[in-house]
């Protein structure tokens, strides 16, 4: 640890004392902080404090009320009416929070403080005061991440933040400010694929308010008044923004996207149709221009287009849906950690494809193209649909019956043309669940359009295994090459083994 030379603060040489000594130090840090001491020492308090602070041994005898109230001043959490004007009070507020984060995290006692001191909502009118400025994103970052700790450890501050503190359209505003959205419709918005990336200090904010979000809206999916739909729908705008935009590395914008999924799993179905949107005039016009450029024998793949990034199908919009898509396959190649990295992803896009024809006939397009070469095993290869047939018979039961229940869904709940793209012995753990192994299609309803079989498809198809779902050459006929006498014999031996199975045992 080191010691911080604070000349205010008299028990700073204890930083490497003892348990009961460095109680004695969080205690006269304490007794500074009530003084009228110049900024630069009160940031040297507190950063001694936050480091302390991770320590629960020493956090049971500081963790009063009284402390608490001190760490709220500092982080200008007790001031309803006070401006954030005074720049150079900015790092005491911030290392105020950062003291609060820890201290939370780590005592009981201080979450219990926290509800008795309404900390949730001095957290939301600090958020109000910051929540378009961009210069104090350390402010509120650390805000949204003492807010995302309250909600996860209480979940009755959860409801008081989704509904007494507004906190849905608050923190959705947070995101629109991190992410420098410009409308153009009521759902749509502005995606500039050639700006540059978002700061880190914007993508960690970000991250933040949508993890105090994931928290504010879980079960939201399952019980939602009608009027929040609008309120939905404006979030998962943001989220295809979300999706649509990079961060400052390849590592923070599959934390951002990752979150993003987490979130958007918690969005009622029926929203998330804002997902796709019709294409601007411009865009169809982009559009035309691709289809005819596209050679006459491939008019089974006009439908969907790539022009200038941007991922088209039937006239909608679709590059969210794509960006979900890509997600979805990298964290398949990652090979670890499915449940906790994959399922959500899969999961959500199962839900989209349900509920949106337009999204499941993309996807439909996107993973099960119609079949050519049937001549390798359908889990053998390095497509989507291989990798998702491979899934299908995963040592993690969550794991495959989310990858089947993607797959059925994009068939149209129909046995026979699952069967078809993955074989029978891959698809006989959810067959057998559904009660579906002698055929016939799930309890959902689907849009009655067929899907049309290719050429290749249609010659290969008397030779393919219904087991393992590939063409296999027909197998010689071993009676063939037999002489009359061993036909004989054979036929003898079948008769004296039938002979036998029909007497009676004994």
């Amino acid at each position: 640890m080191t010691s911080h030379s604070c000349p205010c603060c008299p028990y700073t040489s204890l930083a490497h004392g003892s348990e009961g000594e460095v109680k004695k130090l969080c205690e006269g840090i304490f007794k500074v902080l009530i003084k009228d001491i110049p900024t630069t020492c009160q940031v040297s308090c507190l950063e001694v404090l936050r480091i302390l602070s991770r320590d629960k041994k020493v956090l049971v005898p500081v963790t009063t009320k009284e402390n608490m109230q001190i760490l709220l001043r500092l982080a200008k959490l007790n001031e309803l009416d006070d401006s954030l004007e005074k720049v150079s009070e900015f790092p005491v507020i911030v290392e105020s929070l950062k003291c609060l984060c820890n201290i939370v995290f780590n005592s009981q006692m201080a979450q219990q403080l926290s509800l008795e001191l309404n900390l949730a909502a001095k957290l939301c009118n600090l958020l109000r005061k910051c929540k378009d400025r961009k210069f104090i994103n350390d402010i509120k970052c650390f805000d949204l991440r003492l807010l995302f700790l309250l909600s996860l450890l209480h979940t009755d501050i959860r409801s008081q933040l989704r509904y007494e503190l507004q906190g849905l359209p608050l923190l959705t505003q947070i995101l629109e400010s991190a992410f420098s959205i410009k409308w153009t419709d009521e759902y749509e918005s502005a995606i500039d694929h050639n700006g540059p990336p978002l700061s880190p200090q914007e993508t960690d904010c970000a991250i933040e308010a949508l993890k105090a979000l994931f928290n504010v809206t879980v079960d939201s999916w399952k019980v939602h008044k009608e009027s929040d739909s609008h309120q939905f729908r404006v979030m998962a705008a943001v989220l295809r923004h979300c999706l649509l935009i990079v961060g400052p590395t390849e590592d923070k914008t599959e934390e951002l996207h990752s979150n993003a999924v987490n979130l958007l799993s918690n969005v009622p179905v029926s929203c998330l149709d804002v997902l796709i949107c019709p294409l601007t005039h411009e865009e169809t016009a982009q559009e035309a221009t691709t289809l005819d450029e596209l050679p006459s024998n491939k008019t089974a793949e006009k439908e969907t287009v790539l022009k200038n990034n941007t991922m088209v199908y039937n006239g909608m919009n679709m590059e969210a849906i794509h960006v979900l898509l890509n997600f979805m396959e990298k964290r398949i190649d990652k090979g670890s950690s499915y449940r906790e990295g994959l399922t959500p992803v899969l999961s959500l896009l199962t839900e989209c494809s349900r509920a949106h024809r337009n999204i499941r006939k993309f996807l439909k397009d996107q993973v099960l193209p119609p079949l050519r070469d049937v001549t390798n095993r359908p889990e053998v290869g390095s497509t989507v649909r291989n990798k998702l047939v491979r899934l299908m018979t995963h040592v993690d039961l969550g794991v495959k019956q989310i990858a089947a229940e993607f797959l059925f869904v994009l068939c149209k709940e129909r046995v026979d043309s699952l069967l078809k793209y993955t074989g029978y012995g891959n698809a006989a753990g959810l067959l057998a669940a559904r009660g579906l192994l002698a055929g016939g299609r799930g309890d959902n309803w689907y849009s009655e359009d067929e899907d049309t079989d290719t050429e290749e498809y249609k010659n290969a198809k008397p030779n393919i295994n219904l087991i393992t779902g590939h063409l296999e050459e027909p197998m010689p006929n071993p009676i063939d090459e037999m002489t009359e006498e061993q036909k004989e014999y054979e036929a003898m031996k079948l008769v004296n083994m039938l002979d036998k199975l029909s007497r009676p045992c004994h």
